[in-house]
This record gives structure tokens, C-alpha cells and sequence, in this order.
């Protein structure tokens, strides 16, 4: 007997017969696949199960795991530590000539910010009044810089003297060196 005239099962009226190569298998496993998606074609188990975290895997959009620009990365490092003011009250310190005129910045040079005040060191007595007078205008043009209210004193230092005092002893209500260095 040849395979065509081999008996087979016979098909009843509206009943598809199997196919020989397997393509009813296949279609058979795409339907339940298709039918529960994201589920497992094979059963499940009973029991103790371990959850499986999704594997990683970058898509086409941008992810974290991704390079960033260094300066999205820098911007973000500021604001994490707290760095802002200190970065602008800096950059107001590297920019001292352009707030105050070169001139006035020839004489003097920012030292310190804490807490709302500024402290500015002068190298004469003479350049220290004359800041204390321009005071009220340093104090707006900084605090257009670092934002209103950011700087409410400027503390104007004189230049730094040297010291008369030599030895342990010395005298209650001297007169002094007579000089005011500048």
C-alpha cells in the first residue's frame, strides 16, 4: 500500500482532517499564544514561586543608563549638593571689576559672603571711605547678580596694618604710630 491508499481517520461533515506536516501543531500553539499574551504556552507550577524582575534593556528612547551631557550631569550635581548661591556669589567674585568699574575694583577686592554680608578689603584707608560711601550702590548691582535680597551688608574692610606692638608689655592709651597708611 502507497500513503494514498493508506486508511485514515475519516473526516465528519465541517471537521478539518490533521496535516501530515505539523502545521496544525503550530497553528494550534500560535492561537494559545496569541490568545493569553506575555503568559507561558507550558502550565504553571504549583508552589513556591520567585518573582523575576523585567530584564534591562535599553529601547529607542533616552534612559538613565545612557551618557548624558556633561553639562545636564554638572547641573544636576549643583542642585543635589546645594552649591547654587556659592557658584553665583564666585562668579560675582571673578566678575568684581565689571560690577564695580575698574577703577574702584584697582582698590579693592571682595573676601568673603556669609549670611547676607559681604566683606570687602581695601588697600587704603582713603578707598575704604569712599566704598563705604558707594556701599548702597555695590549692594544693588550685586544683588541683581545673585537675586534680591541675597546680599544686605557690605563690610568694608581697611589694609592690613602691620602690628607696633613688640614684646609682652605695652602702653594703655598711646598715641600711636601717627600714620594711616594710605
Amino acid at each position: 500500500m502507497t500513503g494514498e491508499d493508506a486508511p485514515g481517520p475519516e473526516a465528519s461533515a465541517g471537521e478539518e482532517l490533521p496535516s501530515p506536516d505539523g502545521l496544525d501543531l503550530a497553528r494550534a500553539i500560535t492561537r494559545a499564544t496569541a490568545a493569553a499574551p506575555g503568559r507561558p504556552a507550558t502550565p504553571r507550577r504549583s508552589g513556591p514561586t520567585r518573582r523575576r524582575t523585567p530584564p534591562r534593556a535599553t529601547g529607542a528612547h533616552p534612559d538613565d543608563r545612557d551618557p548624558q551631557l556633561l553639562d545636564t550631569e554638572l547641573t544636576r550635581l549643583v542642585a543635589s549638593r546645594g552649591w547654587e548661591l556659592d557658584l553665583k556669589v564666585q562668579g560675582v567674585f571673578g566678575r568684581w571689576a565689571e560690577l564695580v568699574g575698574a577703577e574702584v575694583a584697582d582698590h579693592c577686592t571682595p573676601e568673603s559672603f556669609a549670611e547676607g554680608r559681604l566683606v570687602v578689603r581695601t588697600d587704603s584707608t582713603a578707598w575704604a571711605t569712599q566704598l563705604k560711601l558707594l556701599a548702597p550702590t555695590v549692594v544693588r548691582r550685586v544683588n541683581e547678580e545673585l537675586g534680591d535680597g541675597t546680599v544686605t551688608v557690605v563690610e568694608v574692610l581697611g589694609p592690613h596694618l602691620p602690628t607696633w606692638k613688640k614684646g609682652r608689655f605695652g602702653t594703655r592709651d598711646g598715641r600711636g604710630p601717627r600714620d594711616t597708611y594710605g
